[in-house]
């Protein structure tokens, strides 16, 4: 009989209140590497009250003693009693998760426009600081409160203002903790960028760095905006000379448009250079999306659609050649400065933009700018395309090179695989789809020119014992090994990878338990007997979204349409809507039984479009190779019946059951 070493029971159960949550797991909530992040949060903040225009001057000092202060000269955050949790509202700010002045974007919200809308950004400055101190002046008074590793050790205090003191501002001091992160040094290149940043997307903005350690100031304040700093920023990286005048603009939509919010839009500056280096940044609601986003593929959208139409209404094309996307980005530099009302953002740290109307709000408005300046701009125009036809003659010929490799020996492709015209690999892929009614939908929708399509019938055979030679017994493996032109081998064979046809093998399944499945037996094929694919990163899992919740139409805000990945992203949309003061219950759910129910339209948007889709690559992940084969053995084995037993009755508790 199995010994338990621990009962599962009602009091296992632990509720983490306040901030424990941060303190117990910070890397879920910032970067944890240096402190930088926790900082720039409260920048964020002071940038915002800019954003609103409340805001001339920030000031950012690194203190002697190790800790750093911003301050800023904007209205201040109220110190009054919150109107229903009673506590002041400046405590609340830096004691609660999921509260913040940037939930309220209908007309007349304090912040219509913000980047910060977790609403935990300074409360984990707070949790992950030693000591925080927030003084606030407003209503006629400078008001002080006190933290210590999230809590407050002295209340909110009211005291008259020192003659010459500000009348209305926010400062806040605080001293990282040095237990969360790994270096308590913040890179002062990264701290510069930021700190430059906002004053070059806030013109008139000045923003200063104090190193009171060496009674160094560093100061910014730009009257040209985007367009200086990037010359500027060129000539600072490789001195590269745009090849044609800096193509700019700026659009913001009116109200009573059919798709997006009064106000929405972005600004934007792009250069092209024949050499050198590039300067690609860009920016929602004034935070930095260093790993970009849709509405950075909303930019390369509408400069691809404009720079096309160009070619072809003037017929600069050679024969055989057919411009992308990248080929037109390639030698671009930009900087992109995009106003979303609701961005939702990928982590908490806000890296990347995941608003998959952002890329046709940006595409919209770029493009038709684009094609004006072009048409007003021949000799330019004519000047970018032979630039952005040599990329794509360069492209082309390392496809066949490729293609050369591919072409010996190449097997019979399998007849219900929907194939792709391009032969680059390193931009095909090949998504192995659950049913032919999904399957269906899936052609429908993908880009022909670089995604194929395999549907499966039925549920793949768990080949976790089945012998390498046997494989090919079975018609969908069969199909996949052919389709994908790498043969089966093991962990420590060398297969030749030259004949592989795809650079992405995403596995789409349902987002259900018989989806989740199909999508292990598919790993375990790929893990057992094509080790190298995974090794090197060709594998990976497509994420169809399980519900989609329509919300109408609600003030600046048109009807919209949000896709859900589970029950855990549902319960947070329905959260956020709340908090924005949808009516309970004015929104719709609907679930999608099967990928067989989206239309084509819905699945390209959700699932197969590399702007707006969520792909997750296969690796190994906390386990070695080891690890990662004794957890299927025990898994997918067929001796396994009683390992796998224990081990449900010590985790099975974990698991999220789909009734």
């Amino acid at each position: 009989m199995a010994t338990r070493k621990s009962e599962y029971s009602e009091s296992s159960i632990r509720v983490l209140k306040g901030l424990e949550p941060v303190k117990q797991r910070p890397g879920m909530y910032t970067r944890t590497d240096n402190p930088l992040h926790i900082l720039q949060e409260v920048v964020d903040n002071a940038a915002d009250e800019a954003l609103a225009g409340f805001c001339k001057e920030i000031s950012v000092t690194l203190e002697s003693d190790g800790s750093v202060t911003v301050e800023d000269d904007g209205r201040g955050i109220p110190v009054g009693p919150h109107p229903e949790e009673g506590a002041p509202v400046v405590e609340i700010v830096f004691t609660r998760l999921h509260a913040g002045g940037k939930f309220d974007k209908a007309a007349g919200g304090a912040y219509s426009f913000s980047g910060g809308l977790h609403g935990v950004g300074v409360s984990v400055t707070n949790a992950l600081s030693k000591r925080l101190e927030v003084t606030v002046w407003r209503d006629g008074g400078a008001h002080q409160i006190v933290f210590a590793d999230g809590d407050v050790i002295s209340a909110l205090q009211r005291r008259d203002p020192a003659r010459g003191e500000r009348r209305s501002g926010t400062r806040v001091r605080c001293w990282p903790n040095p237990k969360y992160f790994d270096s308590q040094g913040i890179p002062q290149g990264e701290l510069i960028q930021l700190l430059r940043s906002k004053a070059v997307l806030l013109p008139g903005l000045k923003v200063n760095l104090v190193d009171s350690r060496n009674a160094r100031t560093q100061t910014w304040q730009y009257a040209e905006g985007l367009r200086g700093y990037l010359l500027e920023t060129l000539a600072e990286g490789s001195g590269a000379q745009p090849m044609i005048p800096i193509f700019e603009g700026e659009q913001y939509v009116l109200s009573g448009h059919e798709t997006f919010a009064e106000g929405e839009g972005a600004q934007w500056v792009v250069c092209w250079t024949e050499e050198g280096g590039l300067v690609r940044e860009s920016y929602v609601n004034l935070i930095p999306t260093t790993a970009g986003g849709t509405h950075e593929s909303g930019l390369r959208d509408g400069l691809f659609g404009a720079v096309k139409g160009f070619v072809e209404m003037h017929s600069l094309l050679p024969k055989g050649i057919k411009l992308m996307p990248e080929d037109v980005f390639a030698r671009a530099s930009f900087v992109l400065s995009a106003r979303v009302l609701d961005p939702q953002f990928q982590g908490q740290i806000k890296e990347r933009l995941n608003s998959r109307d952002a890329l046709r709000l940006v595409s919209t408005l770029v493009r038709p700018q684009l094609e004006l300046w072009l048409s007003q701009h021949v000799e330019f125009g004519k000047r970018l395309a032979e630039l952005v036809i040599k990329q794509a003659q360069a492209r082309s010929r390392a496809a066949q090179k490729v293609e050369k490799r591919k072409s010996s020996g190449v097997a019979v492709l399998p007849g219900k695989l929907t194939d792709c015209e391009s032969t680059d690999i390193t931009r095909n892929e090949i998504f192995l789809v659950e049913g032919d009614s999904a399957g269906g939908s899936a052609k429908m929708g993908r880009d022909k020119e670089y995604q194929a399509i395999l549907p499966l019938r039925g549920k793949v055979l768990n080949t976790w014992d089945a012998e390498r030679d046997r494989l090919f017994a079975n018609n969908e493996i069969h199909d996949i090994a052919v389709a994908i032109g790498i043969d089966p081998h093991g962990p420590g064979d060398q297969p030749d990878l030259s004949g592989l046809r795809y650079g992405k093998i995403a596995i789409l399944s349902d987002a259900d338990v018989d989806g989740s499945h199909i999508q292990v037996l598919l790993l375990t094929l790929f893990f057992k007997h094509f080790p190298k694919l995974v090794e090197h990163g060709h594998v990976c899992i497509a994420r169809p979204p399980l519900y989609r919740v329509d919300v109408p139409a609600q003030g600046k805000r048109p009807l919209r349409k949000l896709y859900c990945l589970d029950d855990g992203e549902l319960k947070h949309v329905e959260d956020k809507l709340r908090k924005d003061g949808v009516r309970e219950g004015a929104w719709s759910i609907s679930r999608f039984k099967g990928l067989g129910e989206m239309n084509a339209e819905q699945l390209w948007e959700t699932t197969m479009n590399p702007d707006t889709r969520r792909l997750l690559p296969v690796s190994l992940g906390a386990l070695d190779r080891v690890g990662t084969e004794q957890r299927f053995t025990m898994l997918m084995g067929k001796g396994e019946a009683a390992s796998r037993r224990a081990w449900l009755e010590e985790r099975g508790n974990e698991a999220e059951v789909d009734i």
